[in-house]
């Protein structure tokens, strides 16, 4: 890949003593750009990455990487300019890819709809064999086959207030989806822009949960739904609470979604596309600041996470090893993920096709990869 700086990356830093003792096992990541899939894997303290993409030429919007069947599987949603949207899925780690003869997702026919997108690839949380889809225009599908077919939930589509949802800069997309390990009937997901809605009787009815929620470029600022929600993530430990990046503000709620309050004091700026929990540590949780909706650089031109360990109270910036002059680096929503592990491995890959990742909970960082396509999403897993 001529001009991508991607293949044997050696982590100077970490010994391989210290790389043992903190449990640095095998992990797969994988990084959807404008122009194909990239996969790495981390064994021990060193990265590898596959010589050429995945999906050449496809725009990668989503990828899953489920670890709860016997073998991983990988799930992508690529786009085609010339063949249009698709599902892929792999159980051999990308070597081999399977697309279904008819489509995955579709809408159907009386819908009067068509799939421009698929933003969101999500394995339940307490179903093994249900993946869930977000779509654009903003749509909810649930497989329960691991993701090689989907059906429409259509009391989302047909919510009374979807006549009045209206696209964000990027379009109507249903981009956020979580699930409730103690309860398979819980869901929650984000649509931009129409804010949060929830379901409590597995997908039979929906309500928007957007209670404290600010939308500063409505006539009402604080409407029931409307607004521009960026992204949604549970906290590890206290799972009825959940962190928000909004279009201007960051919200926690401690009641799953029906009430939020903002925690955005102390962060250079409160615009942002990302948020991402810790998946061990109760109370901690990511963002990266971006300067405005109308300046969408890094805030103050600074490459740099910001980390709260008190739910949201106070935050610290985290920025050993990343660049440390002006950046223009913009992290879209799903382009910020952890891997599982623990202490957590946390990546982020940036517009600028540039990808980082920290192996102790965002303490440090290095850059993986450089000269990438626009990166759109990543997502990570320590391989079993």
């Amino acid at each position: 890949m001529v001009g991508c700086r991607l293949a044997g990356v050696r982590n100077e830093d970490v010994d391989e003593d210290v790389a043992e003792v903190i449990g640095m096992s095998e992990v797969l990541l994988a990084v959807g750009t404008r122009k194909g899939l990239f996969i790495g894997r981390r064994r021990g303290n060193d990265w590898e990455f596959d010589e050429s993409p995945y999906f050449n030429a496809q725009a990668v919007y989503s990828v899953a990487v489920d670890t709860r069947g016997p073998a991983p599987r990988l799930l992508v949603g690529g786009d085609s300019a010339h063949w249009g949207p698709s599902v892929f899925h792999s159980d051999d780690l990308g070597r081999t890819w399977t697309e279904p003869a008819r489509p995955a997702v579709k809408f159907p026919k009386d819908t009067g709809a068509s799939l421009e997108r698929v933003w969101q690839l999500h394995p339940a949380a307490a179903e093994p064999d249900v993946v869930y889809a977000g779509t654009e225009p903003a749509a909810l599908y649930r497989s329960e086959d691991r993701g090689e077919t989907f059906d429409l939930v259509r009391p989302l589509w047909e919510h009374p207030t979807r006549s009045r949802w209206v696209p964000g800069g990027g379009g109507e997309g249903l981009h956020t989806v979580l699930t409730d390990e103690r309860d398979p009937r819980a869901v929650t997901v984000a649509v931009s822009t129409a804010g949060v809605f929830r379901t409590l009787d597995g997908c039979s009815s929906w309500a928007p949960s957007n209670s404290g929620v600010s939308a500063v470029f409505l006539p009402d600022p604080n409407p029931e739904f409307g607004q521009c929600v960026h992204k949604v993530a549970r906290d590890a430990v206290t799972p009825d609470r959940l962190y928000l990046q909004n279009h201007w503000g960051v919200y926690r709620s401690d009641d799953a979604g029906a009430h939020w309050t903002d925690i955005g004091a102390g962060l250079p700026s409160t615009f942002g596309f990302a948020v991402v929990a810790h998946p061990h540590r109760g109370d901690t949780a990511y963002v990266f600041p971006i300067n405005a909706d109308s300046d969408r650089v890094p805030a103050d031109r600074r490459c740099r996470v910001y980390r709260t360990t008190d739910a949201g109270r106070s935050w610290e910036p985290l920025g050993a090893g990343l660049p440390q002059g002006d950046h223009y680096g913009t992290v879209l929503r799903d382009a910020m993920c952890h891997d599982g592990a623990d202490p957590a491995g946390v990546y982020f890959g940036n517009r600028n096709g540039e990808v980082y990742a920290s192996a102790d909970d965002g303490d440090s960082w290095r850059q993986l990869a450089a000269h990438l396509p626009d990166v759109l999403c990543v997502r990570a897993a320590a391989l079993p």
